[in-house]
């Protein structure tokens, strides 16, 4: 990617370069903050207006978060802009928060020869407006089953970020910063990049290559690297499970050390450990694809669906096909849309982000029980 490469590239040396953040609604906070504040860091350090930004939605209505906060932007795209990059901001239920008009928007920029980036799911507007097609990929794991089914074309990966061409692409939390960073010293040079970096007392900058964190604590991959390595192993074997006498070998372990690991460190079996995580991907696409509960038995590894529905019954707590029911009750007033008497006191906008979250693979997936 050419990082000054974008619309009206004419313009004076000492203007800003411009970039718009689209808001979709649901979007997460936090990957909007990781995004923006190192142009800020950037223009404070060098004592200078080296980036300008604004924030944007489809009609110029307020923006609200995942959290439930909203956040009023500066204009709306029905505005006529001058941009250099724009970057896609999204969150929970991204396959349901933008609307014809951001893709249409989208489109244009891209006939400009704007610089396109996404952050957390962000990736899927971009690659529903077809602006990833033939471009590597990276996103927030969640949506990147959704993704895969949804985009063939797309390159998507696992990496922390990409930059390809005219596209940056990358997951969320604070992610969206390291790519920032690594953007400031594609244009300024290290020395910048490395003192913004000092300045939110970032003590590594993470590299593009570098892999998405799976669900195991990362504290424990680091100290258990053969257990890591069978995780990843299962992970990327879902539809064609592999047997765990295989697996240990392919994890130059024994079948027996491999058990004690996963009973000392998981508090399960591996065959059981192996099983969640083929329904945790089952979940996600019940609730981010419209796959048959038939085609998604198959993509995660099941026999049949009959085989499936019953052992996603017994370990979720419910059949594969009330869990995508409740995507649509949302706001029904059905009793699974009603919160507990001990959640009456919450802020309403926490009771609003909890109800959103309803429809997210992750909601209720903790199954710790303290309280502290």
């Amino acid at each position: 990617m050419t990082a000054d490469k974008g619309s009206y590239t004419d313009r004076p040396v000492q203007e800003p370069y411009r970039v718009g953040f689209l808001l979709i609604d649901n979007f997460t906070l936090i990957a909007l903050a990781t995004a923006v504040e190192p142009l800020r860091m950037a223009n404070q350090l060098a004592g200078t207006e080296l980036y300008s930004w604004k924030l944007l939605t489809a009609g110029g209505e307020p923006a609200r978060a995942s959290d439930g906060i909203s956040m009023l932007p500066d204009a709306s795209i029905q505005e006529e802009h001058r941009f250099d990059l724009v970057i896609v901001v999204a969150g929970i239920d991204v396959t349901r928060s933008f609307s014809r008009k951001e893709v249409i928007w989208l489109k244009l920029m891209a006939r400009r020869h704007v610089l396109l980036g996404a952050v957390c799911t962000g990736p899927y507007v971009l690659a529903s407006a077809g602006l990833l097609d033939g471009h590597a990929c990276s996103a927030h794991w969640e949506c990147l089953e959704a993704m895969q089914e949804g985009f063939p074309r797309v390159q998507t990966n696992n990496r922390l970020f990409t930059v390809e061409r005219e596209r940056m692409t990358c997951t969320g939390g604070t992610v969206p910063m390291h790519m920032m960073l690594s953007f400031l010293a594609r244009r300024h040079g290290q020395e910048l990049s490395n003192a913004v970096s000092h300045m939110f007392v970032c003590d590594r900058v993470r590299e593009e290559s570098e892999q998405q964190p799976m669900p195991m604590h990362p504290r424990l991959a680091c100290a258990q690297p053969k257990l890591a390595e069978a995780a990843q192993l299962m992970e990327a074997n879902i539809e064609e499970p592999i047997e765990l006498k295989e697996l240990a070998t392919l994890a130059g372990i024994s079948r027996r050390q491999l058990e004690r690991l996963f009973l000392k460190h998981m508090g399960c079996t591996p065959s059981r450990y192996y099983l969640r995580v083929r329904l945790n991907r089952a979940r996600r696409l019940l609730k981010q694809t419209s796959c048959s509960i038939v085609e998604i038995a198959s993509m995660c590894g099941f026999v049949s669906a009959t085989h499936f529905s019953r052992c996603y019954r017994k370990t979720m707590g419910r059949a594969p096909k009330y869990e995508r029911m409740e995507i649509y009750s949302q706001g029904s007033g059905s009793p699974n849309t009603v919160l507990t008497d001990s959640m009456a006191s919450l802020p309403s906008s926490s009771q609003q982000a909890l109800r959103r979250a309803r429809a997210e693979p992750t909601y209720g997936i903790f199954e710790g029980t303290g309280s502290g």
